[in-house]
């Protein structure tokens, strides 16, 4: 910030971030000290990943969706006037077979030049991107970054914006969905399954300490939030910081085991792109809420795009 209070403009940047599951784009006003003002905060459900677990392949109809959802965010982000544009992909692209063809693809079309992340640097901006809002410039304080994904789970931990180590892994709700929670409501061997092997691939994790401050980013958290405050339009203003007990989650995920896809469609606070996979992405909390022993969780819709706005202002806040 300048001396009067005004933000000292450096760079506009549109950043986008190509999930598994959903494709988000922030565009922004960033200064020198990696303070930001948001202009437009856009994200469609893709699901770029849908077939990827299996086939290995983006299929041909979710390559000209996703194509079309890009598209529209460089209109927006040309009508914005941004000066850059950044994106980036995740767990879909690291495991598909044809992402070559896609990034080529998106470049030929759009001009558009997308990074393929490993899982630790999506680990580290997502870590970035969520504790900027949460961060106390008198004191250092731990925290504890968990992304469930469409198609991965990364959790990371650092003091401040310092990463101190990160772990990404393969379980994320559309994985999941795909391999195991088929239909809704699930058979209770399905669960049984489903459990069993989220806790499997959860079990490299350990305990973190006592004072780390736990945050959780993705659908998944900004829908429970979203549920527990009872919205009836979405407002990130009240869903980001909104702390999330173990107890409300396995409330809600016990609600919602025994719904139909229609019964999870017609909750308010559920998009119905998003309705299939929603029990999986609770599940995989639950159980990464467990293996932590973390009592709460505070929700926040930043992350990833957010990190890659202040990695390309070369600034981390």
């Amino acid at each position: 910030m300048g001396c009067d209070g005004t933000l000292q403009i450096i760079m506009r940047i549109a950043a986008i971030d190509i999930g598994t599951n959903t494709i988000l784009m922030v565009i922004a006003d960033v200064d020198r000290s990696g303070a930001i003002r948001v202009l437009r905060d856009e994200h469609v459900i893709a699901r770029l990943g849908k077939g990827v677990d299996e086939r290995r392949s983006i299929l041909p109809e979710t390559f000209e969706r996703a194509s079309a959802c890009l598209a529209e965010f460089k209109r927006i982000a040309d009508e914005a006037r941004a000066e850059r544009i950044v994106a980036c992909g995740t767990s879909a692209l690291r495991d598909a077979s044809n992402r070559s063809e896609f990034i080529r693809s998106i470049h030929s079309k759009l001009g558009i030049e997308i990074t393929v992340l490993s899982g630790g640097e999506e680990a580290e901006l997502t870590f970035i991107g969520a504790v900027s809002e949460f961060l106390d410039p008198r004191k250092e304080q731990d925290f504890a970054v968990l992304d469930i994904g469409g198609g991965s789970t990364e959790l990371t931990l650092g003091k401040n914006t310092n990463v101190l180590s990160g772990q990404s892994l393969d379980v994320g709700s559309v994985r999941l969905t795909e391999r195991i929670l088929k239909t809704s409501p699930p058979a209770a061997e399905s669960l049984v399954r489903a459990t069993e092997e989220v806790r499997r691939v959860l079990g490299v994790l350990g305990k973190v300490h006592d004072s780390t401050y736990a945050i959780g980013v993705a659908g998944t958290l900004t829908t429970l939030a979203a549920i527990d405050l009872q919205l009836p339009v979405y407002d990130r203003t009240k869903v980001s910081g909104h702390l999330l007990t173990f107890e409300t989650v396995q409330r809600i995920y016990d609600s919602f085991r025994t719904k139909t896809l229609d019964e999870i469609k017609q909750v308010p606070q559920v998009l119905p792109e998003r309705a299939d996979i929603l029990l999986a992405g609770m599940l995989i909390l639950l159980e990464a809420m467990k293996r932590l022993r973390l009592r709460k969780i505070a929700v926040s819709d930043r992350g990833l795009r957010f990190g890659m706005l202040m990695r390309e202002a070369g600034s981390k806040r």
